[in-house]
């Protein structure tokens, strides 16, 4: 039996699409559009426990799933029960479960890709979007993986993930040292010494993110598992932004699960790109884009020319954030979503 998670509602269960999604729902059910919190990777619905307190005592009805594969949420062993019609049928399921007709969708990570794709794939069930840190970018014409493995190498981690086991044994190996290299604040200036992707990645400076490219012959981009192979926590000056208490959920949470459930999300980009072909372009609901000034990965660049594809967007910096903003900066972004919400949802 998993113990309650601090400062969060009782978990509770839906039947949904064929799984048991475990969900956390604060605030007064039924009054209003809800706002589902869709979280990445690896993260659990626990990574929006600062939002779901501060929206639900706002008067907002908030729902935030553990998504399949994560957390107490098992997910089959197929890969392509992992695809984005999955994901989003998920979404579709839960709300359907907790009586709502639509919902705003928020999320961050993999998770803000699942959100745009609600606006794509199920126009009439969204009646808004805010996606932290992810932007949305239309399908392009080329299988996105290719592109990757071109532009970023082999070891880059998006491509690596796609070789079976091989990343989720690196990480599972001491999740402890895995969670510890991840869920840290980035540096004010890079390591002295480092080299370039590494300076980035542990501070978010001069990245170009997806757009980076290796240098000819030169080493991968992002090379994420090597760099979680090669770690030693004794030498990281980061920063915490957890308690004691919150990083010991994040550890016995994937110490229990492994990697996979997550990784196998990232196994069904290629799956996806080729399924999504015919789906429109065009997100047509009021959407928010909040982007993390030191996001190595995602940085604010990268939802430039979103407008031209989101005649109703919004877009709002939250300043010394790295990746994690949600929990970094859980005062700015509350602060943000719920202006937001006040003037485009605001409760009757």
């Amino acid at each position: 039996m998993t113990a309650p998670l601090p400062d969060m509602p009782a978990v509770q269960y839906a039947e949904v699409n064929g799984i048991r999604m475990a969900y956390y729902e604060a605030g007064p059910k039924g009054v209003g559009v809800p706002i589902v919190f869709s979280h990445g990777f690896p993260e659990i619905a626990y990574s929006w426990r600062h939002q779901i307190k501060a929206l639900a005592d706002a008067g907002r009805w908030v729902i935030a799933p553990d998504q399949r594969g994560y957390g107490l949420t098992k997910g089959p062993e197929a890969v392509e029960a992992y695809d984005i019609e999955n994901l989003t049928a998920d979404l579709i399921g839960l709300i359907d479960h907790c009586g709502a007709k639509t919902a705003i969708w928020c999320g961050h990570d993999w998770g803000g890709f699942v959100v745009w794709q609600m606006a794509l794939r199920y126009p009439q069930r969204t009646a808004g979007v805010i996606g932290l840190n992810t932007p949305y970018t239309p399908r392009g014409s080329t299988d996105p993986i290719a592109v990757m493995r071109a532009r970023m190498g082999e070891e880059m981690y998006i491509v690596h993930f796609q070789k079976p086991g091989e990343a989720d044994a690196i990480l599972a190996k001491n999740p402890r040292n895995t969670m510890d290299f991840f869920l840290r604040r980035p540096l004010n200036a890079p390591p002295a010494g480092a080299s370039p992707e590494v300076a980035q990645a542990f501070s978010g400076e001069g990245s170009k993110g997806f757009a980076s490219e290796r240098p000819k012959d030169g080493p991968s981009v992002f090379p994420l598992a090597r760099m979680v192979e090669a770690y030693d926590p004794a030498n990281d000056r980061r920063p915490y932004f957890l308690t004691d208490d919150e990083f010991e959920v994040f550890v016995e949470t994937f110490t229990r699960t492994g990697f996979t459930g997550g990784i196998n999300w990232y196994r069904n980009m290629t799956r996806n790109w080729a399924r999504s072909e015919g789906i429109p372009v065009q997100v047509e609901v009021p959407s928010l884009m909040v982007m993390a000034e030191k996001d190595a990965v995602l940085p604010p660049s990268s939802a430039d020319g979103m407008g031209a594809v989101i005649p109703d967007l919004e877009k709002v910096l939250v300043t010394g954030s790295g990746h994690w903003t949600q929990q970094e900066e859980p005062e700015q972004v509350n602060r943000i979503m719920l202006e937001w919400l006040g003037r485009r949802f605001p409760q009757s």
